[in-house]
């Protein structure tokens, strides 16, 4: 049976170790807060701009942009994967990283070179590990999302896709459901399908008239959509990232409070069978003193 010595020390540690995942699960509930305003502003913005796009589709179809495009050939494909660059977030890039995986394993089965694209280190560490395709590059250190991460990353893979280096992308990630749920995702990026009709938006389809064509206003569309969908996802990882975290810390001091308890009892223990000791040796040695 351990000393109490080593019972306080132990307390002393396990206390230290409560306080540092209580102010953990703080900062998350407060960095979760603003994340969380983030994409739900962002998510109507989004569906809208779809939506416009599967209007101009489908009244003008000859309207035509090289990110809509599919390539005649489908050789290679990218794999988008957004995870964090921190741990300490129970099984949510663990969830990320497994439906990744099984994508990953699904595309090379159907004959296509995958590449992947990680997006945090966590998916760097995975891929490197595993090697089921070819590092094209890293995208970590993010911090707090921007749209200027977004928007390197779609001109990064615009440019691979218009110049042919890639047939196709999938994009992966966890979609923020609520504090408690993050769902991940493996959804098809490039080329872009928009939305068929503007209704799916919340609006009814009205006519309009294009300056000075729908090639012109394409042009300027499918960039900025491309580069919203890889800044939702970030958005949406970001945040479910932080309700992971805070689950995560909150578990994390629950079980410091019950080990604190069970130790403060242990060590009551230890300590009441020492004193008994020593009491029984006192009086053992007043018996034998008669």
């Amino acid at each position: 049976m351990p000393s109490t010595k080593e019972i306080r020390r132990r307390i002393r540690t396990v206390q230290k170790t409560k306080q540092i995942t209580s102010a953990m699960r703080m900062v998350s509930a407060a960095k979760l807060r603003r994340a969380q305003d983030a994409i739900l502003a962002a998510r109507p913005y989004a569906k809208r701009m779809y939506a416009v796009l599967g209007e101009i589709g489908r009244r003008h179809k000859d309207a035509e942009h090289p990110l809509l495009k599919p390539h005649a050939r489908n050789q290679v494909h990218e794999l988008i994967v957004v995870t964090s660059d921190r741990g300490l977030c129970g099984a949510f890039n663990a969830n990320v990283l497994k439906r990744a995986q099984a994508t990953a394993r699904e595309l090379v089965g159907r004959g296509l070179t995958v590449v992947i694209t990680p997006v945090g280190k966590k998916a760097d560490e995975f891929f490197r590990r595993r090697r089921l395709g070819a590092i094209q590059r890293v995208w970590s250190g993010l911090g707090t999302i921007g749209i200027k991460h977004a928007t390197e990353l779609a001109e990064h893979l615009a440019k691979r896709y218009e110049s042919g280096e890639i047939d196709g992308a999938t994009l992966v990630y966890a979609e923020f459901v609520s504090a408690l749920t993050q769902t991940p995702h493996a959804d098809p990026l490039l080329p872009l399908a928009p939305a068929e009709d503007i209704a799916s938006a919340g609006g009814a389809a009205l006519p309009f008239e294009i300056e000075p064509d729908a090639n012109k206003l394409l042009e300027t569309l499918v960039p900025q959509a491309l580069e919203f969908t890889l800044y939702r996802a970030l958005l949406e990882n970001q945040a479910g990232e932080h309700a992971a975290r805070m689950a995560a810390m909150e578990n994390a001091t629950r079980n410091t409070e019950e080990l604190i308890g069970s130790l403060t009892l242990q060590y009551n223990r230890a300590r009441q069978a020492a004193i008994t000791k020593e009491l029984m040796e006192i009086v053992s040695g007043a018996e034998a003193l008669k």
